[in-house]
């Protein structure tokens, strides 16, 4: 027979949004369970140096999650290494079901499963991620002050990092494999008159180069799509830009997603399309995609989840019986 638990609230998920949740779900004396998913931690654990996470000058993401993690611990919640690979939101109590096959059942669900930067594929591409490849400018952006850096992409992402690389590089490359930007009209007006910017139009990247003590990147072999000619761009950061994937597989078919899998919160809230089930940081957020962030809709997922059984408990509270008549 499979092993089987239940929790007021269950929260599938370890980045900042799930640690966040289980620090003020066990405060609320909610007494949750958090299943930490394939990758404990979520994105920062494969982040460096973090410097803005409040409180920290200088924080290495894998450390900021480990403390997170006994932060949680410490407060009084289950941390259970298993991975949901299915869950039931049709009914309640909800039930979900681990990759160990162990069933889990709750009474409120709270999703922070988080998204994923797409990658090119690269086998250079993977040796150099932290060590000068990057798919976040805002995190990273900082620590290439008068060096040179490549962005491959042509949304709006692309151009915002863009943009936002150059307060810092000395030269900003941005290389996409079509002759024009998908981004908006007002972005590329931007990047066009911004003289630290050079566009390689029709090309894409086949390898990232760099050295190997220490580890870091030097440049990136781009190829020309329709002459096929090979060109090395020096650069010190490489940034992949061309979008993110909500983790909303799990879920994809039960709530309202939009934007590509984003899971649909109400206005100002983390609760979604079904009552009982919040969801807080990348999953839902398609815009700020920060630790920061994602800590504060942890928070708040918590804490509505916190009011929505204090309501159904309330509903199921029996009248008092009447007074018998004189």
């Amino acid at each position: 027979m499979p092993e089987k638990k239940h929790s007021k609230v269950l929260i599938i998920g370890s980045g900042p949004a799930g640690y966040t949740a289980a620090v003020y779900a066990s405060r609320a004396m909610l007494e949750p369970i958090l299943v930490q998913g394939i990758q404990p931690g979520g994105q920062l654990t494969i982040t460096t140096e973090v410097e803005n996470w409040p409180g920290d000058t200088e924080v290495q993401g894998p450390d900021l999650m480990v403390r997170m993690e006994a932060h949680a611990r410490a407060v009084g919640t289950e941390i259970i290494g298993d991975h949901i690979n299915s869950i039931d939101l049709s009914n309640r109590p909800f039930t979900a079901e681990g990759d160990s096959g162990t069933i889990y059942t709750a009474d409120a669900v709270i999703l922070a499963t988080g998204a994923q930067a797409k990658w090119l594929g690269l086998p250079s591409e993977e040796k150099f991620k932290g060590f000068g490849v990057s798919a976040c400018a805002t995190c990273d952006g900082f620590f290439y002050r008068g060096q040179e850096v490549v962005v491959i992409g042509g949304g709006n992402t692309a151009v915002e990092e863009a943009l936002f690389l150059t307060n810092f590089a000395s030269k900003v490359t941005l290389v996409h494999r079509r002759d024009s930007l998908r981004a908006e009209k007002i972005l590329q007006h931007r990047l066009f008159k911004n003289p630290k910017v050079e566009i390689l139009w029709d090309h894409a990247v086949d390898e990232v180069v760099g050295a190997e003590s220490p580890l870091g990147v030097e440049g990136v072999k781009v190829r020309h799509v329709k002459t096929g000619s090979v060109t090395e761009v020096p650069c010190k950061g490489f940034f992949v830009a061309i979008g993110h994937a909500p983790a909303s597989e799990l879920v994809k078919d039960q709530l309202e997603t939009h934007m590509g899998g984003y899971v649909v919160t109400k206005p100002d809230s983390t609760a979604t399309s079904i009552p009982g089930v919040f969801a807080a940081g990348d999953l839902t957020d398609h815009i700020y995609r920060q630790a920061v962030t994602s800590a504060g809709m942890g928070c708040m997922a918590a804490l509505e989840a916190e009011k929505f059984l204090a309501e159904i408990e309330e509903a199921a509270e029996p009248e008092p019986a009447a007074e018998p008549a004189e």
